[in-house]
């Protein structure tokens, strides 16, 4: 059929261009455009082809071949398909595998059922050398369009280019259009401050489990040192609780401290109590914890050791959500929320907030803050996972993106409640 299809290695366009532009393939060197370059290469392909544009097949790695944020706003655009391959790191460096040969495919079945008869190959890479040859025997029309080298040299396959029935120069100015370098002076200077939301929770104190380490440490040095003296009298008192667990008979003995390790002493344990709770005459800051969760409670009654009866109440946002809201939402994720850790929060916050079926669950939740529920919290992180955020089995998870992720939580919830919440004007008060 007289149109034609474009095949774009992401991996060589985005790379070449953060060469040309940045002086180094990295393509964290670069910010991009998409919507901007996939609009210039339907126009050019339509233009140099003369033919109306079936389809551009934008190939890509990604961890797992999970989708990121790219790939999501890419593969919802009109005339787009993204397809994926694995992203594997070796020797500290990210790799793809499978993109060549996803190509390849793409390439001989086109070619091969005829539908369509010019075919533009964004690319660099030799080993599409048999598919594309493949094409022309099969009467199709490959242009080969290579992205301007930084050296002024070939950064494509020689074969591949002897073999192009076509070939064009993608040069800086066209590049620039949609693809900017990252500014270097900002690179060098020290990173911009977190947004408020995450800096609270960072701020917030150690967990008590430091508290708690150190607590055990104490008492094994003590206990060593009163067997060396003839061992502990049969009317001692059991060891204090520590996170609601009395350390008395029957239980699990701490082992002593290693060889050369020094022991705090009751002094240090005063002062580390004294510097994680607040100081009796400051404002006491609304941050309690360094990690959202149901551990590292720092203020937490020694009875608490499950669920709160506050908070096991709660419902979750899949018991508020109906067959006909979850297909809503899916659709939502898949056309309009870009993958952004805040965003991402911020979603799922409006959900859960619109659905409750009484406010009273949003006053008992507002009191926790940053504390969020364990089984809110991990429904939260495993809807983040959709978007490639957490996904990541070769890595650990991101800290800033999970600090993002509930950052972005609290921000829609203390922004809808406050909305609630504000009185109304006066009547005939002036609206500013």
């Amino acid at each position: 059929m007289d149109r034609c299809v474009v095949l774009v290695d992401a991996g060589y366009l985005l790379g070449a261009a953060a060469s040309l532009l940045a002086g180094e393939p990295a393509r964290s060197r670069i910010t991009v455009d998409h919507a901007g370059l996939i609009r210039q290469l339907r126009e050019r392909a339509e233009t140099e082809t003369g033919l109306p544009l079936l389809r551009i097949y934008w190939f890509d790695g990604a961890p797992d071949r999970v989708p990121q944020p790219e790939h999501r706003r890419l593969r919802v655009m009109p005339r787009v398909t993204v397809r994926l391959g694995a992203l594997t790191r070796s020797d500290g460096r990210w790799a793809q595998k499978g993109v060549d040969a996803a190509m390849h495919t793409e390439l001989t079945e086109l070619a091969r059922n005829r539908a369509c008869t010019d075919i533009v190959l964004v690319t660099g890479d030799g080993d599409l050398l048999p598919g594309l040859m493949s094409a022309k025997e099969h009467g199709v029309a490959v242009h080969l369009w290579a992205v301007q080298a930084a050296d002024g040299d070939y950064n494509q396959s020689e074969d591949l280019v002897a073999e192009a029935d076509e070939r064009r120069v993608l040069d800086r100015s066209w590049i620039t259009r949609a693809v900017r370098a990252k500014d270097l002076a900002g690179l060098c200077s020290p990173p911009p401050a977190p947004r408020p939301e995450i800096a609270a929770i960072l701020s917030a104190p150690l967990p008590e489990a430091a508290l708690a380490s150190a607590e055990r440490a104490a008492e094994a040095a003590e206990a060593a040192a009163a067997s060396r003296n003839g061992g502990p009298s049969s009317d001692r008192a059991p060891a204090p609780a520590v996170d609601g667990h009395a350390h008395g008979p029957g239980t699990t003995a701490v082992p002593p401290p290693a060889a050369g390790k020094s022991v705090p002493t009751p002094k240090d344990l005063a002062g580390l109590r004294s510097a994680a709770a607040p100081h009796p005459t400051a404002p006491q800051s609304a941050s309690a914890l360094r990690w959202s969760s149901d551990r590292g409670w720092v203020e937490r009654p020694p009875a608490a050791l499950g669920e709160p009866a506050e908070t096991a109440s709660l419902p979750t946002l899949a018991h508020l959500t109906s067959a006909e809201q979850r297909w809503a939402d899916r659709e939502e994720d898949i056309t309009t929320v870009g993958g952004d850790p805040f965003e991402v929060g911020q979603v799922f916050a409006r959900r859960w907030l619109e659905r409750l079926p009484e406010q009273s669950h949003v006053q008992r939740l507002s009191v926790l803050y940053p504390r969020i529920p364990h089984r809110i919290d991990g429904e939260l992180l495993r809807y983040a996972a959709r978007f490639g955020l957490l996904a990541h089995k070769d890595d650990q998870i991101d800290e800033h993106d999970r600090y993002a992720i509930r950052a972005g939580f609290w921000r829609e919830i203390d922004v809808r409640t406050a909305a609630e919440t504000a009185p109304a004007p006066a009547p005939g008060a002036a609206t500013p």
